[in-house]
């Protein structure tokens, strides 16, 4: 490999170059299994920058880091009633709620379109923004709880914002990383959209962030795989944040030359 990178250094820019020369030695199967050992690296960063809840990234279950992150919230703002409501989840073994159930006593509701699994409260259900509330009163999630978990891979945005009558306290929701910081964008809503494997997928973090303002809640950190955003109610906040230009992340998954999803002939709209 070194061969050909060094090939590699004769033919391309000093960028492309070092594009690749880094994610060779850095790619993404490689992270993932290094952030239980960077968890406990960052010990003295951690207590320095207690701003930075990416220093408590940490996977158990979750896609990437985000039961560390997870954990760390609650465990600065606490919880109430131990509930939890996540859907996208697919059969439930890689979620970002597996670790409160399985560890910490946690409840709630699982949904997927294509799973269930009644042991663990996992039903089928393929959620729209006219029915996430009709569905939340079928399964009996109390008016407030404790952690919303967001991962549809298409109208996410829509469905968060149709859940009006219920208020979770922390909210985890999948974005658009490749669209950059300072855009309001998403997909057009279609209550019959299926993510078709592109980056016409969501809505781009700054969408997320005015919607998130408007519902009375606060972003406080992204994954460093640019996949989840974290948001927390505003009257349970108690702790710095970092500038929203850190808190963003760009897409570290997809392939060695390009980032996040392959790009698709769609257009994404303002919302």
């Amino acid at each position: 490999m070194k061969k050909v990178l060094n090939m590699l250094h004769k033919i391309l820019p000093t960028k492309g170059y070092s594009f690749l020369k880094y994610y060779y030695r850095y790619p993404l199967y490689s992270y993932r299994k290094k952030i239980n050992y960077l968890y406990k690296k960052n010990k003295q960063k951690r207590e320095k920058y207690p701003e930075n809840l990416n220093l408590w990234e940490r996977k158990f279950y979750s896609q990437n880091g985000e039961d560390g992150i997870t954990l760390e919230i609650f465990n600065r703002i606490g919880t109430t009633n131990k509930y939890y409501v996540e859907f996208g989840t697919e059969d439930g073994k890689e979620c970002n709620t597996r670790i409160l159930r399985e560890k910490f006593g946690w409840k709630g509701l699982l949904m997927d379109g294509s799973y269930e699994n009644k042991k663990i409260n996992l039903n089928k259900e393929f959620i729209t923004a006219e029915n996430i509330e009709k569905l939340f009163k079928k399964y009996k999630v109390p008016k407030k709880f404790d952690l919303l978990s967001i991962d549809i891979d298409s109208n996410d945005y829509y469905v968060w914002k149709a859940i009006k009558n219920y208020s979770p306290r922390v909210v985890i929701i999948e974005y658009n990383s490749k669209i950059s910081l300072n855009k309001s964008l998403g997909i057009k809503y279609d209550p019959n959209h299926r993510w078709d494997g592109t980056d016409y997928m969501g809505a781009s973090l700054f969408a997320l962030k005015k919607l998130g303002n408007k519902k009375g809640y606060t972003l406080v950190c992204c994954d460093n795989v640019g996949c989840n955003a974290f948001f927390i109610r505003n009257d349970v906040l108690n702790f710095k944040i970092q500038p929203y230009n850190r808190i963003y992340k760009k897409p570290k998954y997809g392939n060695l030359i390009k980032r996040g999803h392959p790009k698709s002939k769609k257009k994404m709209v303002r919302v």
